[in-house]
C-alpha cells in the first residue's frame, strides 16, 4: 500500500537526515490525512491507493502549475523548491501511461462504446477514468479524446 510505504520513506528520511525530503514526504501525509477527514462525513471510503493516487495526483498538478508561474515571474529558487518536492512525490506515484498506450485506450473505448462524435466526449472519458485514472494525466487524455472524436 503506498500509504504504508509513504509512512516508511519518512523514517528512512529522518534517520537519512534528509530534510527537504522529509518535509516533501510530510506535506504528502498531511493532504492524505486531510482528504481521510473530509470524507468521513462525505461518502465511505473506497480503495485507499486510489485515493492515496488522487492525492498525488493533484499535488504534481499543483506544483507543475507554480513552478510554471515561478519561472515566468523569474523566481528559481522557489520554481527549484517546488521542483524537488514535484520529485518526490512523482517517486510515489505509478508509471504513467504513455501518449501511444492512452491513444490506443481511448480508441478501444471509442469502439466498445460506440462513440462517434463530440457529444459522446463525456460518456469516453468517464470510462477512460475508470479504467485507467491513476495512469493518466486527465487534462492532457481530454485533449487527446477530443482529437479522437472530432
Amino acid at each position: 500500500m503506498l500509504r504504508d510505504d509513504l509512512k516508511a520513506a519518512q523514517i528512512q528520511a529522518m534517520k537519512e537526515k534528509e530534510k527537504e525530503r522529509l518535509n516533501a514526504v510530510r506535506l504528502i501525509l498531511a493532504k492524505i490525512k486531510d482528504r481521510d477527514i473530509e470524507l468521513r462525513t462525505s461518502e465511505p471510503a473506497g480503495d485507499d491507493d486510489a485515493l492515496v493516487i488522487d492525492v498525488l495526483q493533484k499535488m504534481a498538478k499543483q506544483r507543475r502549475e507554480s513552478i510554471a508561474m515561478y519561472n515566468e515571474g523569474g523566481r528559481a529558487e522557489l520554481a527549484e523548491a517546488e521542483e524537488k518536492e514535484l520529485v518526490v512525490i512523482e517517486e510515489f506515484l505509478p508509471a504513467q501511461m504513455s501518449e501511444e498506450e492512452t491513444k490506443a485506450a481511448i480508441e478501444a473505448i471509442k469502439a466498445e462504446t460506440g462513440a462517434t462524435g463530440m457529444k459522446d466526449m463525456g460518456k469516453v472519458m468517464a470510462e477512460l477514468k475508470a479504467r485507467h485514472g491513476t495512469e493518466l494525466d486527465m487534462s492532457k487524455a481530454s485533449g487527446l479524446v477530443k482529437a479522437a472524436l472530432s
